[in-house]
């Protein structure tokens, strides 16, 4: 009889990520897809994301022998119902739970059940992890009401800041960043020209989408531009607040950090993790790299209580 099967779902608004491991973390299978969440993207054309992503991940294996899974999801009932028919679908018959996707970052970081989790991609949440279950959360709150320091808050400052450069000269390389990308090298007959063009540009697509622009402060940031490290540093004080709202400050267990913006060494990361260092001296701070690894790695533990951390991991099948 062949040896059992899990899958782990990390699935987003950008994309959804799939692999199929053994007990002892060994891949199989990986597959990907474009964002699955829902509320993002509509019931139907999140199901056909994530539904690609595990054909690839299943492709020429037995469903029959896949006996957990654990999909990382944001989001609660009517998410989950949206996707429920993925499963037999695919031949899915085992339990399929869906868990917070901050639960299934902390667990692609470390192997600890509790500690503290802070994810800066296109959003930002930090929470408090407990027996591997989400406790206290501070922010997460949408691009509309916060998701502070995050790549929206910074796209969105960005574009502010070249808005406020055109108008009052503070002086701020993201002008012609922004422009460029915005409207290319289009000539303006006036500076309200300019701006109306920019504004028009700027709010074309859903506001969210203003986080493409993240990567140019971090670009300027590195730079030495002043007002991209004014930036940096205002929205790692962001990060570092929403850390510390679900953080005593004599606590040493893990931190995990997560997200596009932390996962990668950029100036926001790095002070990030300094200033984390200065808080709290006595706590690993780590990465979480790979959240449907560590969704794969909670399905396992359902099975099997000693199931290897995927960072225990080598080599794969």
């Amino acid at each position: 009889m062949s040896d059992p099967l899990v899958i782990g779902l990390d699935v987003g608004g950008t994309s959804s990520r799939v692999v199929v491991t053994d007990l002892n973390g060994v891949r199989f299978g990986t597959g990907r897809g474009g964002g699955g969440n829902p509320v993002a993207h509509g019931a139907q054309a999140a199901a056909a994301a994530v539904g690609a992503a595990l054909d690839a991940a299943l492709a020429g294996i037995d469903p029959g022998r896949v006996r957990a899974a654990v999909i990382g999801l944001a989001g609660g009932s009517m998410e989950r119902r949206a996707l429920d028919q993925v499963w037999p679908d695919h031949g899915i018959t085992c339990p399929v739970r869906q868990i917070g996707d901050a639960v299934v970052a902390f667990a692609a970081g470390t192997a600890s059940p509790d500690g503290t989790v802070l994810i800066a991609g296109t959003g930002a949440i930090a929470g408090q992890i407990t027996a591997r279950r989400l406790g206290l959360i501070s922010d997460g709150h949408g691009w509309l009401l916060g998701d502070r320091g995050s790549g929206f808050w910074l796209g969105l400052h960005a574009v502010r800041a070249a808005l406020a450069d055109i108008e009052e000269g503070i002086g701020t390389s993201l002008t012609a960043m922004i422009r460029d990308r915005l409207v290319g090298q289009s000539v303006f007959a006036t500076r309200r020209g300019l701006v109306s063009a920019l504004i028009t540009a700027a709010h074309t697509g859903p506001p969210v989408t203003l986080s493409r622009f993240a990567p140019l402060v971090l670009e300027a940031a590195t730079a030495g531009d002043p007002v991209a490290k004014n930036l940096i540093a205002e929205a790692a004080g962001h990060l570092l607040r929403s850390t510390a709202a679900v953080r005593g400050p004599e606590e040493t267990s893990p931190i995990v950090l997560a997200g596009s913006l932390l996962t990668v060494s950029t100036p926001l990361a790095r002070r990030v993790r300094e200033e984390m260092g200065a808080r709290w001296p006595g706590a690993e701070v780590a990465s979480a790299l790979d959240g449907a690894a560590g969704a794969a790695w909670l399905a396992a533990l359902s099975l099997d209580p000693g199931a290897p951390h995927p960072a225990a991991v080598v080599g794969g099948g």
